[in-house]
């Protein structure tokens, strides 16, 4: 294999990660989303606490996960 197959093959799997990761992102911040306002609704708050809560959570475990997926990338190279 030449070194720009290597390449090629190297940038699918980066855009098959990150692809992966960015749906993670969304299912997860969707589902505390949804969490969040199901609780919300059974507690009959008039503020939405529960839904900021868990939404920003999620957003922060996201964002983590990401930052240590690029570093582990970086590490790599």
């Amino acid at each position: 294999m030449g070194e720009d197959e290597n390449n090629k093959q190297d940038r699918v799997k980066n855009y098959l990660k990150f692809t992966t990761l960015a749906i993670q992102m969304g299912a997860l911040i969707t589902a505390a989303a949804l969490g969040g306002d199901w609780l919300d609704e059974n507690q009959n708050n008039e503020f939405p606490v529960w839904t900021l809560v868990l939404t920003l959570i999620a957003i922060f475990a996201s964002l983590f996960q990401v930052i240590r997926e690029v570093s582990k990338m970086n590490q790599d190279d």
